[in-house]
């Protein structure tokens, strides 16, 4: 069950607008803070959340070292890193493509049509050059991001995208350095125009790089692979968590039930909440329907948050809590969509996009909690032990439900809102016709099942035997044969008699006889 939808049942139930408001409101803020311990943060642990994502990306692992939260989620790709080998300066300076550049350099420079890729100078037949790797060739042996897409670092590094000649002296004390690194030491050397080409061809050189990598890396196998059972996993934590979360405050809501209508304090507490854990599993079985949508719906909203999640990593980091924000969303959005486009409930077009946007209004404030739990876990109460995550997750209950319950009374009580549902409702007659025949259809369905559970050679039997019965009776000459048919219909049905007389003449005769029907 999705938080959002349970606050709605919740309120839907009981929720007085025409008593005191702020009475009804309390109870509700006490459902929903508890609806929300249970759901979004009592059971949250079910799903665990990783910094940076369940899958491995070319962003994330060049943080690892630098950010201490930062793993490796596939141990294959930890494996690969620490058995990529130190760099080798013979191994990509004897590559094949790099030797063939420097014979197209030799040959540009005794024909005099030579220039320097950075500074744009012409270099003379009898001048020095050097062929320069734009991305040094450490860098790219060195790169994190390079051996997860599984790529030979001499391929890349000797592409003709990332070759130049230049002079010995740029070459020489640009070494392995980045082109910002370089540019940073002996920038001064240069001219501004010539600085500028220089960082041109730096960005094209390495957007390239990346291009190639992003193109190896997330069309392999390897990364379908990791990201479907990274959203496999997810999807069934999620229905998991959202199944649970509606057995779980079944049994909650019965046992504070069972609690308070104790008939006296001499009655045991315990037996009290033995009595509601029944109930309430009771509750949750007769809604099994309900229970197996609701994990439906979680597991469609966690395969989508993990895709989401994975596709986010691919551009920058994201944190626990951005995670947990992205399911949140998704878990909103999917039952609002299920709401705007199945309509289970068969609402008219304007109560149902007012229940759409309930359940969104529901998933912001959860998110909002989650914002608030984060900025006091950031504080220096956040970092008291256990103290400190107490009370970030209870500010963040507080006010998700606070939020929650004043959103979904304004979307109920306000005349804008209300005026605008009732317009929609007025313009989607269609919409009407077509919820009055799903209904019938629904009705239908029902007694088509009735009509199932009928045994059918047996209704054949009867059905023969009592079109007999018909044709007898129709038959019937005479008061004497009519009797004898109807005393024959009375022994073969079974029935009683309602007198204990061998005929009914006998009957009749006795002034004390009664009739007993049974």
């Amino acid at each position: 069950m999705t938080m959002s939808q349970s606050f709605l049942s919740r309120i839907d139930d009981d929720f007085d607008p025409d008593g005191n408001v702020y009475d009804s409101l309390f109870v509700q803020y006490e459902k929903v803070v508890v609806q929300s311990l249970i759901t979004s943060f009592g059971l949250d642990f079910i799903v665990r959340d990783q910094h940076g994502g369940d899958v491995d990306t070319i962003h994330n692992v060049r943080q690892i070292g630098k950010d201490r939260d930062m793993t490796y989620k596939n141990q294959d790709n930890a494996a690969a890193w620490n058995a990529h080998g130190k760099y080798d300066s013979r191994e990509y300076h004897s590559h094949r493509s790099y030797i063939e550049t420097n014979r197209e350099v030799s040959r540009s420079k005794k024909a005099g049509t030579l220039v320097d890729g950075y500074t744009g100078e012409r270099i003379g037949p009898l001048d020095k050059s050097d062929l320069d790797h734009i991305i040094a060739a450490k860098e790219i042996h060195d790169d994190p991001g390079r051996v997860l897409s599984g790529l030979n670092g001499a391929d890349l590094a000797n592409s003709p995208d990332n070759l130049t000649a230049t002079s010995p002296r740029t070459n020489r004390t640009k070494k392995a350095d980045s082109m910002d690194t370089f540019l940073e030491k002996y920038g001064d050397e240069y001219t501004q125009e010539q600085k500028d080409n220089m960082r041109r061809k730096d960005r094209q050189a390495r957007e390239q790089y990346e291009a190639t990598l992003a193109s190896a890396y997330y069309t392999s196998p390897a990364f379908f692979r990791d990201s479907a059972a990274a959203a496999c996993k997810t999807g069934a934590l999620m229905g998991l968590r959202q199944a649970l979360g509606l057995v779980f405050s079944e049994m909650w809501f019965a046992v504070r039930d069972r609690i308070r209508a104790r008939s006296s304090r001499s009655e045991s507490l315990f037996r009290a909440i033995g009595e509601g854990l029944k109930d309430g599993y009771a509750n949750a079985q007769r809604r099994y329907r309900e229970v197996m949508r609701t994990f439906v719906d979680g597991a469609i909203s966690g395969v989508l948050s993990s895709v989401t999640t994975t596709l986010c990593n691919i551009f920058f980091t994201t944190a626990k809590n951005f995670i947990r924000i992205i399911r949140q969303t998704w878990a909103s959005l999917v039952e609002a969509a299920r709401i705007v486009f199945f309509n289970p409930d068969c609402l008219p077009f304007g109560e149902r996009m007012r229940a759409a946007a309930k359940v969104i209004a529901a998933g912001a404030s959860v998110v909002v909690g989650t914002m608030a739990g984060e900025m006091i876990s950031a504080t220096g109460i956040g970092s008291i032990p256990v103290v400190g995550e107490i009370v970030s997750t209870f500010c963040s209950t507080l006010v998700t439900g606070i939020m929650c319950c004043s959103l979904l009374y304004f979307l109920d009580r306000n005349a804008i809102i209300n005026g605008l549902v009732r317009l929609l409702n007025s313009i989607s007659p269609v919409g009407e016709l077509i919820e009055w025949f799903r209904e019938q259809s629904r009705l239908l369905s029902l007694y088509s099942a009735q009509l199932m559970q009928i045994d059918l050679e047996r209704f054949e039997q009867e059905t023969a035997a009592f079109n007999g019965y018909v044709l007898d009776l129709e038959k019937a000459g005479s008061q004497r044969e009519l009797h004898q048919v109807l005393t024959r219909m009375q022994k073969d049905l079974g029935l009683n008699k309602p007198y204990r007389h061998e005929t009914f003449d006998e009957f009749m005769k006795d002034d004390d006889a009664v009739l007993v029907f049974e």
